[in-house]
């Protein structure tokens, strides 16, 4: 017998550390090489991290939500001594099955099959142990399911996502009833550590301008409906009617397309519009990107939002498209209440945030009319965004989304 030591390898755009998200293995498991073992995450990804060998783990390097320096020793593994002693070449590391997928449940470099039909469902593992995704665990927390009733198709039993999702269909296998507890301690790893990180830096850096202005916008939700009765139209949101407000207003005021460089203390002013989207998922807060927005007309910029909030809830999405947004758009749709002040999404210096439309009665031309009404919640760097401009290009959207004719003339 002799003794493996896996270090953790490169994973890609300079990571100099990871988090371990979840362990698929524990000590004197005996895996087969290739076998997935756990989940690496970094800023931007969750790795499914595979043995490059076979045998018995006798040691890992911490629990999940510790930081491991990449080169540092991840896993030991005891083998039977005819695999190599020495650690894999970087060559080779390139080359083991790391899985690069963002949170995603479907294998990038390693080939899973699919799942067996519903009819032919797989049976839960023997020994109770459970193999399986970071997400598909949450699904199962959430839905009160114990996945050692789930049967898994995959390389050692793994449970794909078809596998779970048989077992939630299948009527006579009832999800298992959840039993509050007193209390329930939560550890911050993943993704929720990043976004608490991210808003905490936020808060504590940026001093927040906010500003909420009252938008009548009865006209465009007319126009909305007229656009969408029209035969084989896609189905038009208000959203990309505020985006296209958005897009139109950031030509008059520059300084707030832009990023701030703090390490070189540099604000940089973008010529093109990269517009995120501020899309709540299953495993938290994500900001999509429509890249060049600015050159998107409404049915596009239409399908591009769809798109790429899709993409970030079911993780279908490539890592590019999560980041390098220059002003964000964010919507809580029928839940987006009367105002709110939405926390800047650094480096960038402004945020749009929409809330619900509702029905109030307004005085209109001296009289009384039922008008719908809805609030634009808007933050900015008061460092580099004046109130004046900031309320100013607000406003600029205000005419725009009032008048909605205008929003097709030529500036």
């Amino acid at each position: 017998m002799s003794e493996y030591v896996f270090k953790l390898p490169d994973l890609g755009e300079g990571t100099v550390e990871a988090e371990i998200g979840d362990w698929s293995v524990k000590v004197g498991d005996v895996v087969v090489e290739e076998a997935v073992v756990g989940t690496m995450m970094t800023d931007k990804a969750a790795v499914e991290v595979s043995a490059p060998v076979a045998g018995r783990i006798v040691k890992l390097a911490g629990e999940p939500g510790d930081m491991i320096a990449v080169g540092s020793p991840l896993i030991v593994f005891e083998t039977d001594g005819s695999a190599p002693v020495e650690e894999p070449t970087a060559a080779s590391q390139s080359e083991a099955p790391v899985e690069l997928d963002i949170a995603s449940e479907t294998p990038v470099a390693v080939q899973t099959p699919p799942p067996a039909p519903a009819a032919a469902a797989p049976a839960p593992r023997a020994d109770g142990k459970v193999i399986t995704s970071p997400a598909i665990r949450r699904r199962a927390k959430q839905m009160g399911i114990d996945l050692t009733r789930v049967g898994g198709s995959g390389p050692n039993g793994r449970i794909l996502p078809g596998d779970f999702d048989a077992y939630v269909q299948r009527a006579d296998e009832p999800a298992a009833a959840y039993v509050p507890a007193e209390t329930t301690e939560v550890k911050v790893i993943g993704l929720r550590r990043m976004i608490a990180n991210r808003m905490s830096e936020s808060k504590r850096e940026i001093p927040h301008f906010s500003y909420v202005e009252e938008i009548d916008v009865t006209q465009l939700d007319g126009l909305r409906m007229h656009l969408n009765d029209r035969p084989n139209a896609a189905r038009l949101t208000p959203l990309p009617f505020i985006a296209l407000a958005l897009l139109r207003a950031l030509r008059e005021f520059p300084q707030c397309n832009a990023t701030y460089d703090k390490d070189r203390n540099v604000i940089v002013r973008h010529g093109a519009v990269h517009l995120g989207i501020a899309t709540q998922t299953p495993d938290g807060l994500k900001v999509p990107v429509v890249r060049n927005a600015d050159q998107l007309g409404l049915e596009q910029l239409a399908e591009q939002i769809k798109r790429v909030a899709a993409g970030a809830r079911d993780n279908s999405i490539g890592r590019d498209e999560l980041s390098g947004s220059t002003i964000t758009l964010t919507s809580l749709g029928k839940l987006g209440g009367i105002a709110s002040t939405p926390v800047i999404n650094m480096p960038e210096v402004g945020i749009i945030g929409v809330n619900r439309v509702v029905e109030r009665p307004m005085v209109v031309n001296g009289q009384i009319a039922i008008r719908q009404m809805m609030n634009l919640s808007s933050s900015f760097d008061h460092r580099f965004v004046d109130g004046f401009d900031a309320a100013a290009m607000i406003q600029r959207m205000r005419e725009m989304l009032e008048q909605p004719a205008t929003l097709f003339m030529p500036i």
